[in-house]
């Protein structure tokens, strides 16, 4: 009996269709490898990208530092241009003003010549060793007086050597000064716990003393200067003199009496005992001009009562301009 039509036309399609799905996978394969080949190929060139990326991050990176360090070479050369420039002004004794000179040069200037002043600066010690008699006021207003006297040191052109002696770290002054003055333990200044006699021989030593019977003349850069760190409100005699004769040295005094005469006033007040920073002041100018007349009538306090004396000029010649040049 023949087949119908349609389940003949139907069971051919059965027939066929196992071939015609086979091509058909053959077909989907292709296409996914060919889909896979470009989805490889894209990634491929991301990462290209992104390691070109990473390469024009490094490359830009590596200029800013290099123009940064260029930018700082600059900077550096001039500013050396200029600390030389103000050092030759001020050897030739040429006026410069400080003015044209940025903080950072001036700084800077600071710097070399405090540190020169450690090889080739006049010495100075600060006798700290009587400070168990001192009350705490008084050890306030000596820590701010040895703050001024680093201060005038830091502006001088020619600055001292300083020695901050016999200054226990577990002292009262101590802690005043840490507490009172900023970077007190980067002051370029050498601190110690030990006696001026431990560092210089007793021969090289020179207390300043307002009781020493002889008045100083010059300052010679062989010596060691000491200043008694002493605030004194209670006026006891005699302590700084006392100190200098317990260590068996030589003593000085500022030439007052020499250069100086009593001016009246109403009080009829009178005084030749000088806080610490303001003896370093008179030591510092004279140091520079070899003129005891114009240290005293610029750093003498007016209200002690003195006065530049007119005669002042006779009693010791001004040091000449060889011996400044020694000091």
């Amino acid at each position: 009996m023949p087949l119908d039509p349609a389940k003949q036309q139907l069971s051919e399609k059965q027939r066929i269709s196992p071939e015609m799905c086979e091509t058909e996978l053959d077909g989907v394969s292709e296409l996914m490898d060919l889909l896979r080949i470009d989805l490889e190929a894209d990634g491929e060139e991301g990462k290209a990208g992104r390691r070109d990326a990473a390469c024009s991050k490094n490359v830009l990176r590596k200029q800013r530092h290099w123009e940064r360090q260029l930018a700082a070479k600059k900077s550096k050369r001039k500013e050396e241009k200029q600390r030389r420039r103000l050092n030759r002004a001020q050897e030739s004794g040429a006026n410069t003003d400080p003015v044209q000179f940025t903080k950072r040069v001036m700084k800077a200037i600071t710097k070399e010549r405090l540190a020169a002043a450690r090889s080739t600066g006049l010495k100075l010690c600060v006798d700290l060793s009587m400070t168990d008699c001192m009350s705490d006021k008084e050890i306030s207003r000596l820590a701010g007086q040895l703050r001024r006297l680093y201060g005038s040191n830091k502006k001088a052109t020619r600055p001292f050597h300083l020695f901050l002696t016999d200054l226990k770290e577990d002292g009262r002054l101590y802690r005043e000064c840490v507490r009172m003055n900023d970077g007190f333990l980067s002051y370029t200044m050498e601190i110690t716990e030990e006696s001026c006699l431990d560092l210089f021989s007793s021969e090289t030593i020179v207390y300043l003393t307002p009781d020493a019977q002889e008045a100083l003349e010059t300052v010679d850069a062989d010596k060691v200067y000491v200043l008694g760190g002493l605030v004194d409100e209670s006026i006891q005699k005699k302590l700084s003199h006392s100190r200098a004769t317990e260590l068996s040295v030589h003593t000085a005094r500022l030439p007052i009496d020499e250069y100086m005469v009593k001016k009246n006033n109403v009080k009829n007040f009178h005084s030749k005992i000088l806080a610490v920073n303001q003896v370093f002041d008179i030591l510092l100018m004279f140091s520079e001009t070899g003129n005891w007349t114009q240290a005293l009538q610029m750093w003498f306090p007016a209200g002690k009562g003195y006065v530049i004396s007119q005669e002042s000029s006779t009693c010791f010649p001004a040091a000449t301009q060889t011996q400044q040049e020694e000091q």
